[in-house]
C-alpha cells in the first residue's frame, strides 16, 4: 500500500510511485551543504586514524570492533571499509540520521511514523578491493512487516568507476531469498539468483549529498572501486513505526528504535512473510561474513 503524502513532503507522487514500482529511488540534496561538510570532515578523520591501526579497532555496544578494514590495509594504503553505528561517536552523523531532508523522504515512503533501526558507513577507498555480493537486506534484519527503507547517503560523488550500488529493479516484489547454503550463512544469494539479478542490474550513481532510497527486499550488490577517488556511503535503516524486529540487530546501537518522525504507534502490524533467520555476526562486519563463505556451485556469488 502506498501511504498518503505526509505534510511538507519533499517527494512527489511520481517519485513515490517509482519507489514502490522499482524498489529504489535516487534523490539529490538529501542533506544540507553544512551537514555534508560535517560528514566528510569526520570521515576524513577516521581514515587518518585508520593509518594507526593494522586491523579492526574500537568497540560497539556488543563488544565487536566499530571500525573494520579491508585485508591489505596499511599506513601507505588505508582501506577503512566499515564504521558500525557512527551515530554513537559523531554528532554530525547522528544529526543527519534523525533530522535531515533524507528522513522526511523516508517518512513519505513508509510513514508517517518512522523508527531508526541501525546505521553504518560502508566505504571503498581508492583502488579498494571491497565488493558486495548480491543479497537482500531483509534477511539480515527481518521484521513483522517489510515496510523498511535502507537510505544510502552518498558522502562522496558516486560514479560508474568507484563501485556504485547495483540493483535489480522490481526484485523487491519477488521472493525473499535465503542467505544460507549447505548449512553455512554466506550473506549472499545463490549463484543462479545473482546471475539473474545481474542481467537486469542498474547502477545507482549521483553527486555527493544524494541519497539512494532502497526497499529492504531489493536485490543489490556492488563491485570494487576501480578509481582514484573514495566512495563513502552513510547507510541508515529505517522502519515504519509498526514494524517490529524479529531478530537481533546485526549492527546494535543505543539509537535502535528511536522515533525520528511521527510517534510510536505502540502497535504491531504483521504480514505473511517467511524468511530464514540470519546468523548473528561474530566478526566486525558482514563483509567478513561474505568473505568467509566459499562459493561453490549453486551457492551465493
Amino acid at each position: 500500500m502506498i501511504p498518503a503524502l505526509v505534510p511538507g513532503a519533499n517527494l512527489n507522487w511520481e517519485q513515490v510511485e517509482a519507489f514502490h514500482r522499482d524498489g529504489v529511488l535516487t534523490v539529490p540534496d538529501a542533506v544540507t551543504p553544512a551537514q555534508l561538510a560535517a560528514l566528510r570532515a569526520d570521515m576524513d578523520g577516521w581514515v587518518a586514524e585508520s593509518r594507526q591501526h593494522d586491523g579492526p579497532w574500537g568497540e560497539t555496544v556488543d563488544g565487536r570492533p566499530r571500525f573494520d578494514v579491508q585485508p591489505g590495509h596499511s599506513v601507505e594504503r588505508p582501506a577503512l571499509r566499515r564504521i558500525g553505528a557512527p551515530t554513537e561517536v559523531s554528532d554530525a552523523y547522528l544529526d543527519v540520521a534523525v533530522d535531515s531532508p533524507m528522513v522526511d523522504m523516508v517518512a513519505t515512503l513508509v510513514g508517517p511514523d518512522v523508527k531508526l533501526h541501525h546505521t553504518k558507513v560502508n566505504a571503498k577507498q581508492p583502488g579498494s578491493a571491497t565488493e558486495v555480493r548480491w543479497h537482500q537486506d531483509f534477511p539480515f534484519t527481518p521484521h513483522s512487516n517489510d515496510s523498511l527503507v535502507t537510505a544510502l547517503l552518498m558522502v562522496d560523488d558516486v560514479t560508474d568507476e568507484n563501485g556504485p550500488l547495483e540493483v535489480a529493479p522490481g526484485s523487491h516484489r519477488g521472493p525473499i531469498h535465503s542467505l544460507w547454503h549447505d548449512g553455512a550463512f554466506t550473506g549472499a544469494v545463490a549463484d543462479e539468483v545473482a546471475a539473474d539479478a545481474a542481467r537486469g542490474a542498474v547502477r545507482c550513481t549521483g553527486s555527493a549529498g544524494s541519497v539512494c532510497l532502497m526497499h529492504t527486499r531489493l536485490l543489490h550488490a556492488s563491485a570494487p572501486n576501480l578509481s582514484d577517488r573514495p566512495r563513502t556511503m552513510f547507510i541508515c535503516v529505517y522502519s515504519a513505526g509498526d514494524a517490529v524486529p524479529c531478530a537481533p540487530n546485526p549492527v546494535p546501537t543505543v539509537h535502535q528504535g528511536r522515533v525520528v518522525r511521527g510517534a510510536d504507534p505502540c502497535r504491531v502490524r504483521t504480514e505473511a512473510l517467511e524468511v530464514d533467520l540470519p546468523e548473528y555476526p561474530k566478526v566486525a562486519s558482514f563483509f567478513s561474513q561474505q568473505e568467509d563463505s566459499v562459493p561453490r556451485d549453486g551457492e551465493g556469488g
